[in-house]
């Protein structure tokens, strides 16, 4: 094809892709410091269907948000709906109001997926996005590597992301207002959602890949929310420890180690095991990038579904059978109880598991006022409030209830907290 034709193409792709991509005004409420706080935010968006479904970061749009604004390529913004998201992944799908768009008879340009799992290192990209409130600009690079893997998965406020996909690396410039926005080649197909810098260093940008976000992107359109399952294996890689467990090459997956009182647990494994087969497929997890799939493979299992896993430990090898759970995040939901200058966030199964908590009984404490009667009383950041007037706290209700009474009529209040499973109790006066 004539070089001039390959310009044109690129050029239509790219104008279309450009049409597609926008910019996203975020007003959130977080719970910091004992009280409500609004913040505000820029990140990007692509839109990807006719009906106006944009899909963008989790920790650009999550259910925090109270007011969304899309600003469309002809410059007019218009209000937008969080339809899902995804922490798990760092994707979150939005509606403009297309009732809104009509009215205004505004037309909609939408971008489509390419094949990330095509792509190769030294392949030219692009990421589109917003970057420091700059609407629409586009910056050049190459795929830097193809499957990126990262050993932390905490992501934003301490969601955890990461654990089931690996990562687009490239050198394009991605900075704050990319996030969101397509990494797309020269024909303007969107391979990667942009999500991340590296801090501190520079030519370092990472992308969720196409194969992840097109998959994520039509469960949340379809359902509202992705349901995964759990099994509590915490897996690591075996480079390097095939001859101390006689292992042939590729075979198999280290347990690194057991989440307390999960289904694997329950059923028997511990740290130090190797997994050689799920479902009777051979796993293999000799390097680490070859963790998330397997991590995926579990999680995509029914909830509840029995599960059989080959086992060795030490000569012996036998199977075991796993019931699995529905996955949920160590972050549970948020509130401020202001008249007390106390923020809070209910205990959730993950995180009673990692501290070693009896259940899911409390609220932990994530902020407090100074000047307020939690701060005076003694309560701090990180105890766990256990009952409230000898009232077992088992949800956010309980809580709240106690503390709208307070409000009507304010009269000393007692609070029985946990750290390192030392019981305090503590009197908040008004």
């Amino acid at each position: 094809m004539p070089s001039s034709a390959v310009a044109a193409g690129m050029s239509r792709g790219f104008n279309q892709l450009l049409d597609a991509v926008v910019r996203i005004d975020v007003r959130e409420i977080g719970f910091e410091a004992g009280a409500r706080r609004y913040t505000a935010s820029i990140g990007s968006g692509v839109l990807l269907s006719p009906d106006g479904i944009v899909l963008t970061n989790a920790h650009v749009a999550s259910p925090r948000a109270v007011e969304l604004n899309i600003t469309l390529s002809n410059l007019e913004r218009v209000g937008a709906k969080l339809v899902g998201w995804d922490h798990w992944t760092d994707l979150a799908v939005l509606r403009i109001d297309m009732a809104e768009v009509k009215r205004r008879g505004f037309k909609l340009s939408s971008a489509k997926f390419g094949d990330s799992t095509k792509l190769y290192p030294g392949q030219e990209v692009y990421a589109v996005g917003t970057p420091h409130g700059l609407t629409r600009t586009v910056t050049r690079g190459i795929v830097s590597n193809q499957n990126r893997y990262f050993e932390d998965n905490r992501g934003i406020g301490g969601y955890e992301t990461g654990t089931f996909n690996t990562w687009l690396q490239t050198d394009a410039a991605i900075n704050p207002g990319n996030s969101g926005g397509p990494l797309v080649t020269e024909d303007g197909r969107v391979i990667g959602i942009s999500s991340r810098g590296y801090m501190g260093a520079n030519n370092l940008g990472f992308a969720i890949p196409a194969s992840t976000a097109k998959d994520v992107m039509e469960r949340l359109v379809r359902d509202g929310t992705i349901v995964r399952s759990y099994v509590g294996l915490v897996p690591g890689a075996l480079q390097d420890l095939e001859n101390f467990y006689s292992l042939e090459l590729n075979t198999g997956v280290l347990v690194n180690s057991v989440d307390p009182g999960s289904p694997a647990a329950k059923a028997g494994l511990r740290g130090g095991d190797i997994v050689l087969s799920i479902e009777g497929a051979k796993v293999d997890g000799r390097f680490p990038e070859q963790l998330p799939p397997i991590q995926n493979l579990i999680a995509s299992q029914p909830v509840g579904a029995t599960l059989r896993f080959l086992v060795k430990r030490g000569a012996d090898t036998k199977p075991y059978a796993i019931v699995t759970e529905k996955l949920e995040s160590r972050v549970g939901e948020e509130w401020a109880l202001e008249k007390w200058g106390l923020s809070v966030r209910k205990v959730s199964r993950a995180f009673a598991r990692e501290n070693q908590l009896d259940d899911t009984t409390g609220v932990v404490v994530i902020g407090v006022q100074p000047g307020f009667p939690a701060e005076a009383s003694g309560v701090s950041r990180g105890d766990v409030i256990t009952k409230i007037n000898q009232q077992p706290i088992t949800s956010l209700d309980v809580i709240k209830a106690a503390h709208a009474t307070y409000e009507a009529k304010p009269a000393p209040t007692l609070l029985e907290t946990q750290r390192n499973r030392r019981v305090s109790l503590y009197i908040l006066k008004p």
